[in-house]
């Protein structure tokens, strides 16, 4: 047996409601009653068209927390990148993360369209489009090895804004 995909992820957090707001509000998560009883401290999101029982879960652990030191002063992880179907998507949720403060930057990966931000505890995460696999061409994968700007609208003018992403590459054709 292979594992295939990531199933959920468990993030500790300072404020429980503050973050079950960010991404319900920002990232379209919805809350999922899986709580066990008589446990306040944890809430369970699952993500906008997710087949998963949950695809997030949130740990509070308090507003003394310091900040994480994952990359700078200990090891641990960067982020998480989760996906979206068309660049139409990408588009409204950089809107969605600029508005709330959140969004730290973008990138063309080539094969990937990706969007950078941070949730109220500073945590990286990832939005991504992928280029279908109908649709890499030898200059988007030898692109793969370089981090250019993203222009989200020349994108959308050569796949389309409606296009599903991952096509035959994260989703099967």
């Amino acid at each position: 047996m292979a594992i295939h995909r990531l199933n959920h992820a468990v993030l500790f957090v300072r404020e429980l409601a503050r973050s079950v707001a960010f991404y319900r509000d920002v990232l379209g998560f919805r809350p999922v009653a899986m709580t066990p009883d008589g446990f306040d401290g944890a809430a369970f999101l699952q993500a906008p068209g997710s087949t998963n029982d949950h695809d997030l879960g949130l740990f509070e652990v308090g507003a003394a927390a310091g900040p994480s030191g994952a990359g700078r002063t200990t090891v641990g992880l960067y982020h998480l990148a989760w996906e979206v179907d068309t660049l139409d998507e990408l588009d409204a949720t950089a809107a969605r993360l600029s508005e709330a403060g959140a969004l730290a930057g973008s990138s063309d990966h080539g094969s990937t369209k990706s969007l950078y931000a941070k949730d109220p505890d500073g945590l990286e995460f990832e939005v991504v489009w992928l280029v279908p696999a109908d649709q890499l061409d030898e200059q988007t994968l030898t692109a793969r090895k370089q981090i250019s700007r993203l222009d989200l609208e020349r994108e959308k003018r050569r796949y389309g804004g409606q296009t599903r992403g991952g096509v035959g590459i994260s989703v099967p054709s």
